[in-house]
């Protein structure tokens, strides 16, 4: 299947060659395009100087604005598959493969989730998780165990859904919306590694305002969205 591994990258010059080369490494096949989405850093001399396929963002659009861009890149390139793939190195291209797979099996998004058959922690850093997972299942019945996972699948119709709606950020909440559009979803187990360099914007503060944003939209306003 065509296949385009969308990277959003913000400030990210010293994650982002770790991040291609493994996808070139481990992902034979398959395209990527980063969005550099108005770095502040030197995010651009380093994609031009690797001579990446990339797309350059004049301003910061945030994480929505530049997934959002390439899968119209996408939609008008006619890909089958969309990847979301971070560009901070947390994730691995080695199972890409697996979830290209399961786009190929049937499924309609295909979540890279650390809690198939791995135990989530009760910790304070999962406390946001569960409680967004809680939420899902209250709303669709069906239980994901890792919503807030940014490693992703989308097939053909999902790239449409994303690339032409304002409506749908690739976030937990817009799942509930999916379920509701009889999309199918399924989560296979991956492995994530930490941070090597830079601090993730999620904060205690920004964490505290990305839940409440969150279980607003999937108690009131996914459920009532026109399908």
């Amino acid at each position: 299947m065509k296949t385009l591994v969308v990277i959003p990258a913000y400030n990210e010059a010293l994650n982002i060659e770790k991040t291609v080369s493994d996808i070139e490494n481990n992902a034979p096949g398959v395209d990527y395009v980063v969005i550099n989405d108005g770095s502040k850093d030197n995010t651009l001399e380093v994609i031009r100087n690797n001579h990446y396929n990339h797309i350059d963002g004049f301003c910061n659009l945030g994480l929505f604005g530049a997934v959002q861009t390439g899968f119209k890149l996408a939609l008008e390139e006619n890909y089958d598959v969309v990847i979301q793939f971070d560009g901070d190195g947390q994730h691995s291209a080695r199972y890409i493969s697996t979830m290209v797979n399961e786009i190929e099996n049937g499924s309609d998004i295909v979540i890279g989730s650390r809690f198939v058959t791995e135990k989530k922690p009760f910790t304070a850093r999962m406390l946001g998780s569960r409680l967004i997972s809680f939420a899902i299942k209250v709303i669709t019945g069906k239980m994901i165990a890792d919503p807030t996972s940014g490693f992703r699948a989308y097939n053909k119709a999902c790239i449409k859904d994303y690339a032409t709606d304002m409506n749908n950020p690739p976030e937990p909440d817009t799942l509930v919306y999916m379920y509701r559009k009889k999309r199918k979803i399924k989560e296979v187990q991956v492995q994530m590694q930490d941070r090597e360099f830079g601090e993730s914007y999620l904060n205690l503060g920004n964490t505290i305002k990305y839940m409440s944003r969150m279980l607003i939209s999937i108690f009131l306003i996914q459920p009532f969205r026109k399908v």
